[in-house]
């Protein structure tokens, strides 16, 4: 519990920490620079996500379907069976 209220207590002084950042121009200047490269990454990682869903919707139904179940390894021929 002690932890949960710390964290809180982190969050809520980062809000306070931006907010008056924001009222400075140079803190507003770096701000929009983190924003800005916050964007981009989610850009980013949106473009490959469709991506990736375009590439599987174009395999096939059975491609994204998951891999294909593994059956059970039979022993080899001349192998030994282990004694017990």
């Amino acid at each position: 519990m002690k932890s949960l209220v710390w964290f809180v207590l982190g969050i809520a002084g980062g809000f306070v920490v931006a907010h008056f950042m924001n009222k400075d121009p140079r803190g507003h200047e770096v701000l929009a620079a983190v924003d800005a490269r916050i964007a981009e990454f989610t850009d980013r990682i949106g473009d490959a996500y469709r991506d990736q869903e375009a590439r599987l919707a174009s395999a096939g139904p059975l491609a994204s379907a998951g891999p294909a179940p593994v059956a059970a390894a039979a022993p080899a021929a001349g192998a030994s069976e282990p004694s017990a």
